[in-house]
């Protein structure tokens, strides 16, 4: 099988003394109608070698869970609008910047949180400190993807919220596939390890050294399963 890598991305990763390719597998556009086990069976299985690691997005676990919120769901409300106005926007993705993502923040963990959080926030810049607001607030609010449509029009009107159970969803695809998995939380400024199967647990840091480039990339590449295998 040839490897591939996305555009202005590294096929070949160096971490400790080992070197990897990572192979940037292309699906079609995963929707809430698809299952992942299918979808990983279908693109992955037929390649997928003793000792491979695959690294999935949040983004299509979420989706297949159904773990969406909508636009038309969130009511915007005074301190939403407020509290916006003073927050970062940041060109990962949405942030609390935009109002309705500080909705949802409200919606999710309380307004009385969000204002102690938005205070800190101030507070900690002035030593420039950042992501104190995040950090308050919580997982849930931080990893919510969507609600914006500048690579996917798709993506406009709806939010993406973290999968659940990530250590389940690994532990099935490795007893159902036997696929070694790991689900992340990537983008070009940095990742995070979500879940892992059983096989894989305490790595996490050495894990997140393979896809530290992002080597699913962070445009309309439509490649969120990444194999990677030892050179």
């Amino acid at each position: 099988m040839e490897f591939k890598a996305n555009d202005k991305k590294k096929l070949e990763i160096t971490v400790g003394e080992e070197i990897y390719l990572r192979h940037a597998i292309k699906t079609k556009f995963i929707t809430t109608n698809d299952e992942y086990l299918k979808i990983i069976e279908q693109y992955v299985s037929n390649i997928y070698e003793k000792g491979d690691i695959l690294s999935i997005s949040e983004k299509i676990i979420s989706i297949c869970q159904n773990r969406i919120v909508k636009r038309e769901d969130l009511k915007i409300g005074f301190w939403a609008k407020l509290l916006s106005k003073f927050a970062s926007h940041p060109t990962t993705g949405v942030g609390v910047g935009e109002t309705i993502k500080m909705q949802y923040a409200i919606d999710k963990v309380g307004l009385i949180k969000v204002l102690y959080a938005s205070l800190a926030s101030a507070i900690t810049k002035l030593f420039g400190k950042k992501g104190v607001f995040y950090q308050i607030v919580g997982q849930e609010v931080s990893g919510l993807d969507g609600f914006y449509d500048h690579v996917w029009s798709e993506y406009r009107d709806i939010g993406i919220e973290l999968p659940q159970n990530p250590n389940g969803v690994c532990n099935e695809i490795k007893q159902k596939l036997g696929i070694s998995c790991m689900i992340v939380d990537a983008n070009d400024l940095g990742q995070e390890i979500l879940g892992v199967s059983s096989d894989l647990k305490g790595r996490e840091e050495y894990l997140k050294e393979l896809i530290k480039d992002n080597p699913a990339g962070q445009g309309r590449q439509t490649t969120p399963l990444i194999l990677i295998r030892k050179k």
